[in-house]
């Protein structure tokens, strides 16, 4: 689990930090939240689903079919899709709630990123944060703020009795999974919306977070694809009939093939 400490310049003046270089940090999150600003762009790669937490529906990102793997995450931490959700690029950086309810940009101190004397700088000369200090806070307080609106979204959503529970089969190379606990839209009781209420929904911006929910459905199978990839990739080498071993499932430069079989 990651321990957040509050970036302050008492304790991080003379700290460095270092960008990650792999996503094993995301390697065991089936499901991972996103914001309505991103979904465009995550329903071309990822397919998207709602969970309910605290009787709110929020969008997610599908990455496995079983709880603690990210089918996304490579063995050796790549990252295999083309479209990375807002969640992941801060790493690992977050905002952290104090106990008055304000909110401060915070490190993971278990990440393995911060230094001693390698990688950037929290503070510049002058005490003040450094500009990819400040600009990972922006982004991350862009990213909270679409937050409380993709929120509300759903609400309206919820409202309307659009969203429905997705009981979901993916089929892998070891037979049929079963994924239980997502939601999607239903899309029959779109169909039969009056006029006033699709007006309604789309004063509250939800009908492209429908749109692109049902589009992406089509991205399942890539579930499965990827599930029979890691599989493959955790088995032992075989050996090829004049003992030698067989390299077959290596790409053309050499990395392991997480393509479609």
């Amino acid at each position: 689990m990651p321990t957040f400490h509050a970036i302050a310049q008492s304790t991080h003046a003379d700290k460095r930090w270092k960008r990650y270089t792999s996503y094993a940090f995301a390697a065991k999150e089936a499901l991972t939240p996103l914001v309505a600003q991103e979904l465009p762009r995550a329903v071309l790669h990822l397919p998207i689903a709602f969970v309910r937490q605290d009787e709110q529906f929020m969008p997610v990102a599908m990455l496995g079919i079983q709880p603690g793997q990210n089918l996304f995450v490579a063995p050796d931490g790549r990252w295999l899709c083309g479209y990375t959700p807002a969640a992941y690029r801060a790493h690992p950086f977050a905002l952290a709630n104090l106990p008055d309810g304000q909110q401060v940009l915070a490190f993971d101190a278990d990440s393995g990123l911060l230094t001693e004397a390698e990688g950037e700088a929290f503070y510049d000369s002058e005490g003040r944060p450094a500009q990819a200090v400040q600009d990972i806070l922006a982004f991350l307080t862009q990213v909270q703020a679409n937050r409380v609106q993709t929120l509300h979204t759903c609400k309206a959503l919820a409202e309307h009795s659009l969203i429905q529970p997705w009981p979901i089969a993916v089929q892998t190379e070891a037979g049929e999974r079963q994924v239980d606990g997502l939601y999607r839209i239903d899309e029959a009781a779109l169909n039969a919306l009056p006029a006033e209420s699709l007006k309604a929904l789309q004063q509250a911006g939800a009908l492209p977070m429908v749109y692109c929910q049902l589009l992406s459905m089509q991205h399942l199978p890539l579930l499965g694809q990827l599930a029979q990839a890691h599989r493959k990739a955790a088995q032992p080498l075989p050996a090829a009939p004049n003992g030698e071993l067989d390299l077959s499932f290596l790409s053309n430069n050499g990395t392991l093939s997480f393509g479609a079989q």
